[in-house]
């Protein structure tokens, strides 16, 4: 047979070949949900990511980047495919790691290789690699411009650098690739830290290649030894070294007067000083070991060093330019992630401890004309004793966290938890929920793309599954093969070899479980996590392959090594039932409406607009818009997140591409960080009882008026707003209406005044006692704007605000605009029908979305949603304008383009059933409005079976309660009757379900 080295790479670059088909097949065709977005932009014009940023994701994504030609619409395809190349060669790398660990399982040495033993290595790399390449986790991220597959593939070289480490005999040779993979430690930290726990891995191989007798004693030291590695690499050189060029920049430049950068150059020279005495040192004394740790040192910092590229770029201002970190200490805080603040991990308070003190602690530094001037001091919490613990994991108190807590405990508001209610969250929740859930989706099977979806077991049918969750392209079965195969391989591995398997098993452990615990999730995330943890699942991908060895292992036991096809075979079961059931669900090809969402809601906005957005979802898509396709690069999109920071504020302030900057009245001196941070509504205050006008109170604000701050016991100040009730802006309305602002069908709306009451939950208490300050600024932006920029918000901005706009909203489209017009209490929304009309028809993109085939999962279905929501609103208010016509066109063009063939109904589904009841479309909408509730009825009926009362199983409740409404108030009391019985059924089964809990 054919030398084996020739198989090894061929065999290998097959796989790499299958695997960049794949993901070239299935990949985002622009930019996706999420971080993408983001990265795509940053990556095109080399911007500034948010901390702790991806420099070298960012070089790479450039490099890519030039293959559009100039196209920039391709540009997304292209950085997309950076991902796609490199998780191809994670595979490669992946493959050729499962051989060099196989050969030990089946005693293969170098060039003396059996043809069987040829077969079954191949076998097991192919199975094992292919088995990680159509996983679930890892292809998800493959096909996206994101972080996650080039660290993976970092982790991927890494590893295998480090058996190749093992193989050479030669120590000077074998330190060579202790230097290459710290190189690769130190570029890694450029895109993400996941190589890091490689070293633990590193250090048992190093420990068994250079102890012939290996005790449980010498492991455990190795592996400490290792451990603290990661802590040199993770907690001293990546945050310490910067800290420690604050404290000498901070003292070079204040104390002894120097120009601005001259504490951190010292500490560079030093560092570098440092590093050439200790390698001239080291050979002079012949210390082989200290010198190689002290050359890997150097290496990895001279990866580090592609972070000067943030710093670089910072400096020239660009429009995406988060904490604008463009000097040393505003550097240092960008690259320590101080704005997310900290997690407690050993030790800290439960989410309802009491505080009981807050002290003064680390300055916090600004850049002023000649020296570093203190802004603000950190604060110090202390908390009662009696609520902190050992391990905290049940630590947020968050809005709609502690609630989470208790009801995933069983504890009561105001009840201590106890460390066993802790650990039960730990296991439960963060350790089950949060990672073996995810575990089991990539190697068992999927309910559905459905957040919080269950993972499937072998039996699990289709019997009694709703429609939809059926249908559900993110509904993968794999009958719990490639978990079975996996333990195969793992406890094959744990015979035959427990030195490596030690080793394979640490990189498991601290990429899964030990990942978890560091991390310490909060009980609620945006969306599921699991491609965090995909170190975990491509460990397990060895003892996948591994089982092909174990079973090849087996027939030969019994005199059957021509059974080595059929261990093989046996084995591609898991990737072949793997690509089959998860092609549909990670195929990106013809989705776009990431990217149209994002266009809509620009091409609502009048020309030089302001657009306040809230999440990542609304947010990244626009910036990828404007910044690399250069669509309405008039529009500033303002990030309500980012406007509490002083430097976001700033950017605010000056031009950015074709957008001016914003006519504030507050000064950099009334907006700096630790100023007015917060604004106190003091319900009990001077005027308690009445409302203030706005520019009069700004105007207090800006001359910092001491009358009106309020103290605190902790010694804190804070201006208020001495008023529970609200802020009152007065209009000149002929100047409005001169200005042609306000359209035909709403000038009998204009008011004089508008005034933004301060929200109150359901029990008439003030939602929050606290005005932030993007807030402030925007209540400034807003009483200085002279209504000469067009301000629009969108659906998520105006939920976080806590003063209410929207009685002053009109819809133009998917952005609702502020203007002085004051919406009746029987109107469903104020609408610029005209405008809406031409934008929806004319300006706005509603591609893929009519394709049942395109993969619209959940974050798509959400915006698919709104869009509905916003056709049956101008629907709506056609037929308030007696258009019947136009109504009924605006209903039809939004079934067309979203059909229940390629989006199942949902909740904004019944808009349309309302419309066309109300157009007279009687037996459309009695059809629409019972396949409706035969859906949600379904549905409904399913989250009750499995004891999930959540936020779905509310909202169609409610909907089926609309629709018997809807068909009752319209005569169809047939068809409400039916509704009726399934709510009737709902409810008996309501009470059995609950009575069981």
């Amino acid at each position: 047979m054919t030398d084996f080295k020739k198989i090894n790479n061929l065999t290998g670059w097959g796989v790499f070949l299958v695997s960049l088909v794949t993901y070239i097949l299935t990949i985002e065709e622009t930019a996706s949900f999420w971080d993408s977005g983001e990265f795509i932009a940053i990556a095109y014009k080399l911007e500034v990511s948010h901390p702790p940023g991806a420099p070298l994701f960012m070089l790479i994504g450039r490099l890519f980047s030039f293959l559009a030609f100039g196209d920039v619409t391709d540009v997304a395809f292209w950085i997309n495919m950076s991902s796609a190349v490199a998780s191809a060669f994670t595979i490669l790398f992946l493959y050729w790691s499962i051989v060099m660990l196989g050969r030990k399982l089946v005693d293969a040495k170098i060039g003396e290789e059996t043809d069987y033993q040829k077969l079954l290595l191949a076998g097991a790399g192919a199975v094992g690699a292919l088995a990680f390449t159509f996983s679930d986790s890892f292809w998800f991220s493959a096909v996206e411009g994101e972080v996650y597959a080039l660290s993976s593939f970092f982790t991927a070289v890494v590893f295998w650098a480090i058996l190749k480490w093992e193989l050479v005999k030669d120590e000077s040779k074998a330190n060579r690739w202790l230097v290459f993979i710290a190189y690769m430690l130190g570029l890694s930290t450029g895109i993400h830290l996941l190589g890091l726990v490689t070293l633990p891995a590193l250090g048992l191989i190093y420990y068994f290649k250079k102890y012939e007798n290996p005790t449980w004693v010498g492991g455990l030291v190795a592996i400490v030894a290792s451990l603290g590695l990661i802590v040199l690499v993770n907690s001293i050189i990546i945050p310490g070294l910067p800290t420690l060029a604050g404290k000498f920049e901070i003292t070079f430049v204040n104390t002894f007067g120097l120009p601005f950068g001259s504490g951190a150059l010292f500490l560079t020279l030093a560092v570098i000083a440092g590093i050439i005495f200790g390698l001239r040192y080291t050979v002079k004394k012949d210390w082989v070991n200290l010198n190689t740790l002290i050359l890997s040192v150097a290496f990895i910092l001279i990866g580090y060093t592609c972070y000067a590229v943030i710093l670089i770029r910072s400096r020239a201002d660009p429009p995406i330019d988060q904490n604008n970190p463009e000097d040393v200490m505003t550097f240092v805080s960008y690259l320590k992630r101080e704005q997310y603040g900290s997690r407690p991990l050993l030790n800290g308070q439960y989410y309802n401890a009491p505080q009981i003190s807050a002290s003064q602690g680390a300055p916090v530094y600004y850049k002023a004309e000649d020296s570093y001037k203190i802004a603000d001091y950190k604060t110090e919490v202390e908390y009662d004793p009696e609520y902190t613990t050992f391990l905290p994991r049940m630590w947020s108190a968050n809005p709609g966290h502690p609630e989470t807590y208790m009801a995933k405990t069983g504890l009561r508001p105001g009840e201590k938890p106890s460390f066993g209610d802790n650990l039960y969250f730990m296991f439960t929740h963060q350790i089950g929920h949060m990672y073996l859930r995810y575990f089991m989706f990539n190697f068992s099977g999927r309910e559905s793309d459905i957040q919080d979806a269950s993972w499937l077991g072998p039996f699990a049918s289709n019997e009694g599954v709703p429609e939809t969750i059926r249908n559900n392209k993110g509904r993968n079965q794999y009958f719990m093969i490639p978990l079975l195969l996996g333990l195969i391989g793992f406890f094959f591995q744990f015979n035959k070899d427990p030195k490596r398997f030690s080793a394979t098993l640490m990189l498991f452990i601290l990429t899964g479980l030990a990942l978890v615990i560091y991390l310490n999730s909060p009980p609620v995330e945006p969306r599921e996590r699991d491609y965090i943890y995909v170190g975990s699942y491509y460990v397990f991908a060895f003892w996948i392959g591994f089982s092909v060895l174990a079973i090849g292992n087996a027939f030969a036991a019994k005199g059957r090594k021509s059974m080595v096809i059929g261990a093989i075979a046996l084995g591609m079961l898991a990737p072949i039932i793997m690509a089959s059931e998860n092609w549909d669900d990670h195929d990106r090809s013809g989705r776009y409406l990431s990217v149209d969402s994002a266009r809509n809601f620009l091409a609502s906005c009048a020309p030089n607009a302001i657009l306040f957005t809230g999440g990542d979802n609304d947010t990244f898509p626009l910036w990828y818009l404007q910044e690399v396709e250069g669509f309405r690069t008039d529009v500033r999109v303002v990030v309500l997140s980012y406007y509490q920071t002083s430097w976001y504020v700033d950017q605010t302030a000056t031009k950015m591409n074709d957008s001016e900057g914003f006519p504030y009245s507050l000064t950099k001196d009334n907006y700096r960080d630790g100023t007015n941070d917060v604004l106190y509504i003091d319900e009990n205050g001077a005027f308690k009882d009445r409302v203030i006008d706005l520019e009069d109170y700004i105007d207090v604000v800006r001359r910092d008026v001491a009358q009106f701050k309020v103290a605190f016991q902790s010694g804190n100040q804070l201006m208020s707003v001495p008023t529970g009730v609200g802020l009152n802006l007065n209009v000149d309305t002929a100047a409005v209406l001169n200005k042609g602002l306000i359209p035909d069908n709403l000038k009998k709306y204009v008011t004089p005044s508008m005034f933004f009451q301060f929200n109150r939950n359901q029990n008439g208490d003030l939602s929050s006692r606290f005005l932030d300050k993007g807030q402030m600024m925007m209540l400034d932006l807003i009483a200085n704007n002279n209504w000469e920029r067009p301000i629009y918000f969108n659906y998520t901005s105006v939920n976080s605000i806590n003063f209410n706009v929207n009685p002053y909203l009109v819809q133009e489209g998917m952005a609702y605009r502020l203007l002085p017009v004051r919406k009746p209490a029987n109107v469903r929304d104020l609408v610029n029908t005209e405008v809406m009309y031409d934008n929806i028809k004319n300006e706005m993109r509603f591609r893929g979305l009519d394709n049942p085939k395109a993969n619209l999962n959940e974050d798509y279905r959400g915006f698919i949603q709104n869009h509905r929501s916003m056709i049956t609103s101008l629907s709506d208010a056609f037929v308030t304008e007696g258009d019947t016509v136009r109504a009924k066109e605006m209903l039809d063009f939004g079934m067309e383009k979203m059909p229940v063939e390629a989006v199942p109904y949902d909740i904004s589904s019944i808009g349309f059933v309302q419309g066309y009841f109300d157009i007279g479309e009687t037996e459309k909408a009695t059809n629409m409005a019972m396949e409706i509730a035969n859906q949600f009825d379904s549905e409904v009926t399913y989250l009750q079976k499995n004891g999930r009362y959540n936020r779905e199983f509310s909202i169609k409740s409610r909907g089926l309660r609309f629709i018997e409404a809807l068909l009752t108030g319209n005569g169809k009391t047939a068809e409400a009757d039916t509704v009726r019985q399934m709510l009737n059924a709902q409810n008996v089964r309501l009470g059995m379900d609950r009575s069981d809990f």
